[in-house]
């Protein structure tokens, strides 16, 4: 039920268990300035902080692993060598305080999403799920991840594996 008509991008995944960042939820009690201004990112009289753009960025809940950890998925024209890890050929992850700064003072990559906490399995357990019927799978693009309709979300990814929602069972099995 906590996942129930959720869009998760994979962002790692291995041996050891696999860790994801939901796409399609804000976090409602949280506002990108004030999370720059709690993570001393940039200083409480910043006029950046008043800034439309910065305002405008909404926090997302990434899962609810480790809620006040934060990541940034974002478009690749932002890397940084020591932290930042490539997802696919258009979508990158940097989880830290140096791309909040960079999208506060306009330097930050093209596209990004923030997202506060994780999803995360254990070794195996994203497998077993699967196996399960648990979850559908589908190949992420740049809207599916940073597209803001976040209502449309779920009802795209399962249009991309030709799937519509009135054809979805509440009851799982195997032939």
């Amino acid at each position: 039920p906590r996942f129930a008509r959720s869009v998760i991008l994979i962002c790692s995944h291995s041996p050891d268990g696999a860790m994801g960042l939901r796409v399609d939820q804000w976090a409602e009690d949280i506002a990108f300035p004030h999370l720059l201004q709690q993570l001393n990112v940039l200083p409480k009289d910043d006029e950046r902080l008043d800034d439309d753009t910065v305002r405008g960025i909404k926090v997302h809940v990434g899962g609810p692993v480790e809620t006040g950890r934060g990541f940034v998925l974002h478009s690749p024209d932002y890397h940084n060598t020591s932290s930042t890890l490539s997802i696919s050929e258009t979508i990158s992850l940097t989880a830290t305080l140096d791309i909040l700064k960079a999208i506060a003072l306009g330097t930050g990559p093209r596209s990004s999403f923030m997202a506060l906490g994780y999803a995360g399995w254990g070794a195996g357990q994203l497998e077993d799920e699967i196996q399960s019927n648990g979850w559908l799978h589908c190949d992420a693009d740049t809207d599916l991840v940073f597209g803001t309709a976040l209502d449309e979300k779920y009802d795209r990814a399962l249009a991309k594996i030709g799937i519509h929602p009135g054809q979805l069972s509440t009851e799982a099995g195997h032939a």
